[in-house]
Parts: C-alpha cells; structure tokens; sequence
C-alpha cells in the first residue's frame, strides 16, 4: 500500500524529525519546587512541557532550549543547563 504525502508531515511518527539534538541550553525542572500550575507548558512553543502528577516535565527529543518556560515559570522551578 502506497503511503500518502500528507504536506510537509508524514501520518506515522519518526526519529527523523527530533529537535532536541541541535540545542545550546537545556531546561531543568526542580521537582521540589514545581507547583504544576502549568504555566510552562501553555507556554511551549514546541509542546514539549507537560505537566504529570502536578509536576512538570520536558520532552528533551524536542525541545530547543528555547527557555520561555524558564522566564515564565512563577516560582523559578526551571533552572538551565549547558547541553552537554
């Protein structure tokens, strides 16, 4: 069965499209901290902030680090990192 091209995006999750390798900071959540308001998250401009359980976390694969959780975050729960 031939797939079908959908635009630019395909109909079947890949690998291929991670983000998350080409960043210079990385978000760090303090659990501790984290009131799961979930204001990091509204945030994200790449959807990657969830909030689980009250408590915030980050899918890494697509995230570039761009930190507007950090600036948004009203208890300072997110700190950041030099990627590695």
């Amino acid at each position: 069965m031939k797939k079908k091209f959908i635009g630019p995006t395909t109909d079947e999750p890949s690998t291929e499209n991670k983000t998350g390798t080409w960043r210079t900071f990385r978000p760090i959540i303090d659990n501790a901290k984290c009131i799961g308001c979930g204001m990091c998250e509204e945030v994200c401009p790449d959807s990657c902030v969830h909030v689980i359980n009250k408590k915030a976390v980050i899918d890494y694969d697509f995230c570039k680090g761009c930190l507007i959780c950090l600036n948004q975050c009203p208890v300072k729960a997110i700190k950041k990192d030099i990627e590695k």
